[in-house]
């Protein structure tokens, strides 16, 4: 205690004087409502976003719609990097477009160069004449396209 002039007679009274209490309860309570509710967290983001079945499948839609329309800056972002560095954007529609109208019609879970990959088939209409390609789409900084081949 400090030794002075004190305002009063008294010294300066002591400030906790009761016993301490015990707040383990709160601490529980904190930490367990965390981890419930970073666990809703994760729950509603799978169902929100989908899986990457659904996820590869609108990718796919959004990068066959903008090649038949002519938006190369939109399909262009949706490719991977290693279809960027190898094929230019103005060579874009002739290694991926075909005529026709292009409808999504099934997915199929595989591995592209030891990643999980999706392979998504799209079939092309032309006023009859049907073409069918897999393009095979990889999770890179977002779900993206890496390559097409013919289906068989």
């Amino acid at each position: 205690m400090s030794a002075g002039p004190f305002l009063y007679d008294d010294g300066p009274a002591p400030l906790h004087t009761g016993a301490p209490r015990q707040r383990n309860g709160l601490i529980i309570g904190l930490l367990g409502g965390t981890v419930v509710f970073s666990v809703a967290m994760v729950v509603l983001m799978t169902l929100w976003s989908g899986n990457g079945a659904d996820q590869s499948r609108q990718v796919a839609t959004v990068f066959t719609s903008a090649l038949s329309q002519g938006d190369l800056t939109t399909s262009y972002a949706l490719i991977c990097d290693d279809v960027r560095a190898a094929v230019p954007p103005d060579q874009l529609a002739a290694q991926y477009l075909h005529p026709g109208v292009p409808q999504v019609t099934g997915a199929e879970s595989s591995e592209y160069e030891g990643s999980p990959a999706e392979l998504i088939t799209v079939r092309w209409d032309d006023a009859g004449s049907v073409t069918t390609t897999v393009l095979t789409l990889v999770p890179e900084g977002g779900t993206k396209v890496c390559g097409t081949t013919a289906a068989s």
